[in-house]
Order: structure tokens, then sequence, then C-alpha cells
């Protein structure tokens, strides 16, 4: 192990037993974004869970939270989680990709019709999230708790230029999660793809390391980024998964009373975070606070259909490359799920 590494582990040792408090048995819930509930999905999935687990369990189990990514980059909490040094993390597409880098299935364009759709899908009792759940667990040895979108459709923003049209793409260094698939859209559309972690993306904003970056609404408006960008843009090109997962010996050292109480109660917090992504876009804390203080603009249907031409292609053959058979499955699996779900409405 590297002097960094161990650096890195020993700092997250120290931290944990920091918190460490007296119980029967004690979950480490961390995850990237804001503790408030009222802020962003994440923190209101760990505080409904936290208040459900501890009040069902008379105090017997203590549920602990690190938020505000305290133990580290994303991609890292997850190796903490199976590792079996932290118990559960919720996670980005971008962090749980350098675990299973199926998770790009999503990243193709446009495949969302709407919002409505998107919720059916990526969730974990649908058609394709038992698949895709299943496939990830195997792949990583994780369980998975819970599966709902990142908080929303993703726009752009920018400190450059309004982005209204592919051409305005050019030459634009937009940042990206460490995914291919979206450093292959953003070259596909003419831009530069900047991959940086989570951590790194206001200061990387600020300095003009990146011109813009792209992200849902809600993240957007917590991230602060309207201090540094001046242009949002309404595209909707993409919406992708949070995935919460849980370290599967721990998971199985549990009672099955107690593996039933954390299964219910994950249930009804990635309820609750779902719901609380769409109350924070049509909120103050939303569109209507970064439209105060940002030049916002919505693409049309029509220059929506021209990123979508130029950039479905690139993405697919990149899934069809990179994860051969089995990826193209699964991405048609997610596709047919998308149809038969828009169909129901």
């Amino acid at each position: 192990m590297s002097i960094l590494k161990t650096a890195s582990a020993a700092l997250v040792g120290i931290c944990l037993a920091a918190s460490a408090q007296a119980a029967d048995i004690t979950i480490r819930l961390a995850h990237l974004n804001p503790e408030d509930p009222f802020a962003s999905h994440s923190g209101a999935m760990s505080a409904v869970f936290k208040s459900l687990v501890e009040s069902n369990s008379n105090g017997r189990i203590e549920v602990q939270l690190f938020p505000n990514g305290q133990l580290g980059k994303d991609n890292e909490v997850i190796e903490q989680v199976r590792s079996g040094l932290v118990e559960s993390v919720i996670s980005s597409s971008g962090g749980m990709a350098q675990h299973y880098p199926m998770v790009g299935v999503f990243d193709i364009p446009f495949a969302f019709p709407n919002i409505g759709v998107a919720s059916k899908v990526i969730d974990e009792d649908s058609s394709f999230g038992k698949k895709f759940v299943a496939d990830l667990e195997g792949a990583t040895g994780l369980e998975v708790l819970g599966l709902l979108d990142s908080g929303g459709f993703f726009a752009f923003t920018s400190g450059k230029a309004p982005i209204k049209s592919v051409a305005d793409m050019e030459g634009q260094r937009i940042r990206t999660m460490t995914l291919p698939t979206h450093e292959a859209m953003i070259t596909s559309l003419g831009g530069q793809p900047t991959p940086l972690p989570w951590a790194e993306v206001y200061t990387a904003l600020q300095t003009g390391v990146a011109d813009g970056q792209m992200n849902p609404v809600p993240i957007i408006a917590f991230a602060k980024f309207d201090e540094v960008q001046k242009y949002l843009s309404i595209t909707n090109h993409l919406i992708t998964p949070y995935i919460w997962t849980m370290n599967a010996d721990f998971m199985a050292s549990l009672s099955e009373e107690d593996q039933y109480l954390v299964n219910w109660a994950a249930d009804v917090a990635t309820d609750a975070g779902r719901s609380m992504s769409r109350v924070i876009e049509a909120s103050d804390k939303g569109l209507p606070a970064l439209a105060a203080k940002m030049d916002v603009n919505v693409v049309t249907a029509e220059e929506q259909a021209k990123f979508a031409a130029a950039a479905q292609p690139a993405v697919r053959a990149l899934i069809e490359e990179k994860y051969g058979a089995e990826g193209t499955a699964m991405l048609d699996a997610m596709l047919a799920s998308i149809t038969e779900e828009n169909a129901n409405f």
C-alpha cells in the first residue's frame, strides 16, 4: 500500500473512531452531499433512514452519518464499504463506474422521455432495476439498498457562453464524471471533456480549468455553481442513477428481523429522496433560485434532436466496444423498459 493510501486509510479510521459511540450495532452511512434533508436527496434519504432504524430498534441500532464526502471521494468510499471499513454509502454513477463500469448503460443521451418514466425504470423493483441490481451485486459483492435518479435531468452550465445548439459546444471544456460514456458524449458534440472528481469541480470552474459542467438542477443549486457560472442551459439530455449499497457480509451478520428493518427503512428513505428531488426542482431552492442569478435558456425540441443525433451513436458504439455483448444486452433491456413504462402512461 502506498504512503498516500496508508495515510488516507488512517485518516478515515481516526474519523470513524472519533464518532464511535456505544451501541449494539452501528451502521456508518456516507454520501457526497449536504446533510440538510431539504438540500439534497441523499441528505433526505440518510435522515429518514437514521430516524426509522434508530426509533424502530429502540436505539439498539445506531446510524452514524458522514455527509459532504467526509470519508473521501465517491469511489474511495465504495471501496471502504466493499472492504468492510464502512457499512454503507449512497453514491453517484461516476463513483460506482470504477467498481462496476456497466453503469454506463444509463448514459445514452435523451433516452428517457420524462421524469415519470425515469422514476419507474430507475428503481430497484422495476423489471430493469432487478436485472441491473442483480448484475451489480454479482460483480461487486455489494448489496443494493436503493436505486433512484441523481436528482433529475442534467442541464449544462458554462462560464464561457450559453449552450443553445450543438455548435455552442465547440471547444468548451466541460467537466464530466470519470465515465468514458460521458467523455464520448461531450467529444461527439464538439466539446472537450474534462473528467474530475466531485470534490474538485467548484474550484475547476472558479479557476477556468473547466468552462462548464453538467448536473441536475438540485445539484447545481446546492453546489452553488451559480457563484462561478453565468449560463444555465436546460437540455434534459441525461439522467443517471444514484446507487445505495451496503457491505454484504455486514448485512448477512444481522438477524433476520434487523435485515427486514434495514431493507424497509431504506425503501422508505429512497422514496423520500426521490420525492425531495422533485420538491427541490420546483421550489425556490431549485430553478427559480438559479434563474435569479444566472442567464437561463431552454434548448428547443428541434435542437435537442440534433444533440441526440450527434451523441447517441457515439455513446452506443462505446458501450458496445467496451462492454461487449453483455453491455449491449443490458443497454437494450433498459431501452425496452423505457418503451414499456412510457406506454403505460
